[in-house]
């Protein structure tokens, strides 16, 4: 039995843009797709209530959250907006979440504190059938859900994009890691791009949020340097990652990251980089400096096989 689609989205929300475009790109491909609002009535108190525009019932739901919102907010409306799909009758619900908020906390690492990756699981999975989202913090935090967990990967799409609009870029080109927790990241992308070097930098920190020193293992002289990242919190291990850089001799550095949330605002962190390429995951104001790489394409096709039961693998080999 072949069923309907809608892409739901908030028309107020900074992600109505992105939520517009996946759905044209569906258009192309089947007449299947419909583009359904839900709408955030807001009482005097605060409460708010949510209401989805057009029937879904027997209609397999796309919900695309918006990650531009305060993640209280974006927790709260997650849990409403899946209740409000599921008991509107609809065939299946999928949450497409371009930045997983609450990601970070995946484990207990002090007493007396929130598993909240963990948690989270509990307001998707009795109203959802399956999560989408796109370089997840900690991939290891789909074992946490009981529910189908895909977790997309930007890298295809940012290695097409440099070798179509910066080839010079690519010439004597090391990847870098900003830390040791990210070198597995950093090989992923260097594999990608057919590169045998990568570089990590080591960091010290004097108390959480703040980083004392960064040293380099690794040639970076004379060398095109691309710094990786999943998120970009304020950006002070970038920014002292890419002094070190600088310091050890690299030619020019860039960075890549695909959640920039610039929670200390974005003029400090571009200006300590040649170029910053960040994804459309989370909404950024325009600057001279940065050049957005869309991932709509990556979730419309995402989207796409998941309604067709296709594989989705087969997108990153």
């Amino acid at each position: 039995m072949s069923y309907k689609c809608s892409i739901i989205a908030n028309p107020e929300g900074k992600t109505w843009d992105f939520a517009t475009r996946v759905y044209e790109e569906l258009r192309q491909r089947s007449d299947d797709f419909e583009l359904n609002r839900v709408t955030i009535k807001r009482f005097r108190d605060g409460e708010c209530k949510p209401k989805i525009e057009h029937n879904v019932r027997k209609r397999n739901c796309f919900f695309i959250h918006d990650s531009n919102l305060p993640p209280t907010d974006w927790h709260l409306q997650l849990h409403l907006i899946n209740e409000t799909m599921y008991n509107s009758s609809s065939h299946e619900v999928v949450d497409v979440l371009p930045y997983l908020k609450f990601s970070r906390q995946d484990r207990k690492d002090e007493s007396r504190t929130s598993q909240s990756a963990k948690a989270l699981t509990s307001i998707i999975e009795p109203y959802a059938d399956r999560v989408l989202t796109v370089d997840v913090h900690n991939p290891a935090i789909q074992g946490f859900y009981n529910i189908p967990f895909d977790n997309l990967y930007s890298f295809p799409t940012v290695v097409k994009y440099l070798r179509e609009h910066h080839p010079e870029i690519l010439e004597g080109l090391v990847i870098m890691s900003p830390d040791a927790g990210g070198a597995t990241r950093a090989q992923a992308l260097a594999r990608k791009l057919r590169q045998k070097e990568i570089a990590i930098g080591y960091k010290t920190r004097p108390k959480e949020g703040e980083v004392d020193h960064i040293r380099i293992l690794g040639d970076i002289e004379g060398r095109h340097v691309l710094m990786i990242d999943d998120i970009i919190d304020s950006g002070n291990t970038l920014v002292k990652a890419s002094m070190a850089a600088h310091e050890q001799g690299a030619k020019e550095v860039y960075t890549y990251c695909t959640h920039a949330l610039f929670t200390e605002g974005l003029e400090k962190v571009v200006a300590a980089f040649d170029r910053m390429f960040i994804s459309d995951t989370v909404k950024q104001p325009s600057h001279e400096k940065v050049e957005v790489i869309s991932l709509v394409q990556l979730f419309a096709e995402a989207i796409f096989r998941t309604n067709e039961g296709q594989s989705l693998s087969e997108l990153f080999e």
